[in-house]
């Protein structure tokens, strides 16, 4: 399971203190730190939005691998827990965004 990097209690000063940034792939936290370059909420939701596609790509990426044999089922179990995990944390993000409109 992934282990944060910064305490959940952290005050956040910018998109690198985010979780959600620190574990996932390259695209994911791309994403995130672009939309949180933008000037307005609505760009910043729209990049997350792309973000949480990126997972959903990197999921299917992650199934294909296991079925060509390149990641054990195990190691494909859990690496697809942790992007649930990453999901949920976007998923968090965009609620407390939206709250803020």
């Amino acid at each position: 399971m992934l282990t944060p990097t910064a305490p959940r209690s952290r005050v956040v000063k910018g998109y690198r203190d985010l979780l959600v940034w620190q574990r996932a792939a390259v695209s994911v936290p791309s994403n995130v730190a672009e939309g949180h370059g933008r000037e307005h909420l609505g760009d910043y939701l729209h990049h997350l939005s792309v973000a949480n596609g990126s997972l959903m790509e990197l999921e299917t990426q992650l199934m294909i691998a296991g079925r060509l044999g390149y990641l054990s089922g195990e190691t494909e179990e859990r690496i697809l827990a942790d992007a649930a995990e990453v999901g949920r944390m976007l998923s968090g993000l965009v609620r407390a965004l939206r709250k803020r409109r």
